[in-house]
Formats: structure tokens, sequence, C-alpha cells
């Protein structure tokens, strides 16, 4: 039996919501708090960073112009113009001196840190030797006297070349007898090459020294062994990746959407 009292109920929902033909759409935006808080800094100093890996780009140089610019349009913190610190020799020298201690202390003859390759050929365990300058709380904080102190932002770049080979699924066009097309995936072995980056951001508080926050990120892209991306557009392209991460640790951003409103 049907029951009348449910069919007038939906007869009359469905007449209502045809009746608000009217409709519009408004922006909403939410806000995120940032993982830092920066409020008591008024400058940023992108100081500058340990980079290793392949020789066909600067990490350091790069990564701080990058970040500079970023900070310049989405942070409300003054960046600070000035020259890149090259950070890996810095620490080779600060490795040296404590060496050259070590051997007058004991006697012996200690093998100062140093990697025969060049700067942009250090693997990622080459990197961590180098870790210590950034507990050098004497460093930063003489550094931030001659910077008004501000917000420092240092840390390790690594940028290699990556091959993978395996099974990748593709889309293929296929026509039938009479000409009409459908797409079907179709699974094939590719040997692919392209880049893996690495980056480790640390946050130092230029008044005293110490770091106050770190973050670790990995992005990796592939393309066709046919491809001649060049090393620099994938460091963009994987630097783009990670951005939002990056401000997000001292700036405040928002998510943005909309939502549709009836009359």
């Amino acid at each position: 039996m049907i029951d009348l009292t449910k069919v007038f109920a939906s007869t009359a929902l469905l007449l209502a919501v045809s009746a608000c033909t009217n409709y519009y759409e408004i922006g909403i935006e939410t806000p995120l708090q940032p993982k830092l808080d920066v409020s008591q800094f008024q400058r940023v100093l992108i100081a500058g960073f340990v980079a290793g890996g392949t020789e066909d780009i600067d990490g350091n140089l790069e990564t701080a112009r990058l970040l500079r610019s970023q900070l310049r349009s989405e942070s409300r913190l003054q960046v600070i113009d000035t020259d890149v610190l090259d950070l890996l020799e810095i620490a080779r020298n600060e490795s040296n001196s404590e060496n050259q201690e070590a051997e007058n202390e004991n006697g012996n003859n200690s093998e100062a840190i140093e990697n025969e390759n060049g700067q942009n050929e250090l693997s990622e365990e080459d990197l961590e030797v180098y870790d210590h300058i950034f507990a050098n709380i004497g460093y930063w904080r003489q550094l931030g006297e001659e910077h008004q102190n501000p917000l420092i932002v240092t840390g390790t770049i690594h940028f290699t070349p990556h091959q993978r080979s395996g099974m990748v699924t593709r889309e293929r066009e296929i026509y039938d007898e009479f000409g009409r097309r459908s797409v079907a995936p179709v699974r094939a072995y590719r040997e692919r090459r392209g880049f893996i980056l690495s980056p480790k951001f640390i946050f130092i508080d230029g008044r005293t020294g110490v770091t106050i926050h770190t973050e670790r990120h990995r992005e990796e892209v592939l393309y066709d062994v046919s491809s001649n991306t060049p090393a620099l557009s994938s460091y963009f392209e994987l630097m783009d990746r990670l951005m939002p991460a990056f401000l997000g640790a001292l700036s405040d951003q928002s998510i943005k959407g909309s939502r549709v409103l009836l009359k």
C-alpha cells in the first residue's frame, strides 16, 4: 500500500528545491597557522646551504635565491639582501681548525675532513659530516648580531640524478572496424630518468644562535629516457612541489575554496 503522506512530502520537497532557481557562489578562505611563531622577528636571513649532488646546478645559490623571492611575496618578514654564504667552505674550515687543535693536543696526524670531488658531488651521507656547523651557536649568534637579530634559514640541499626501470601504465587509443575511438590502459616496460631533491631546512634564532625548527623533505621526478629535461628545470619543478610546506612553516596561509548558496 502506498503511503500518501510520504508521497506528498516528497513532492513538496521537490517543488521547493525546483523553486530555488537562483543560486550564487561565494569564495571562502580557511586560515592556516604557521608551524613557527615568528611574531618576534622582523627580518629573515636566507644565509646559505651545504649543497651536494649533481654539478649541473649550484644548489646553494639557486635555493637561496628562490626562497628569498618566495618570502618577499608570501611573508611579512623583511628579506635581507646579502651575499649567499659558502657554507660548505665555512664548515670545512671549522672542521680543519678542530682537527688542527686535536693534532696539537694529541700529537697525532689526524686528517682534515675533505672531499676530493668538490662541492657538488657530495652524497647525502657526506653532507651529514658537516652538520656540526648548524650546532655552532656562537657562529649563528654572531651572524645574527651582524644583521639585527633576524630569523636565519639554512640547512642542506642534495639534488642528484636518478634512474628507474619497470612496468608503467599508459593510455593507448584503439579504433574499431567502424572507426569508433576508445582508450585502453596498456602496461609496458620503460626506463626512466630524472632527479631527486632532498632538502633539510633549519630555522635558527639569530638572537641566540639556537636551532628552533628543522624540516626534511624529499621529492622525485622521472621522465622517459627520450626526454631531455634540463637539470635546472627539474630542480625548479621539485622545489615548486615542496614550497607550500616551507612557506607554511613561517607565514600565514589559507586554503581557498567556494560554496554554493541557494536563494
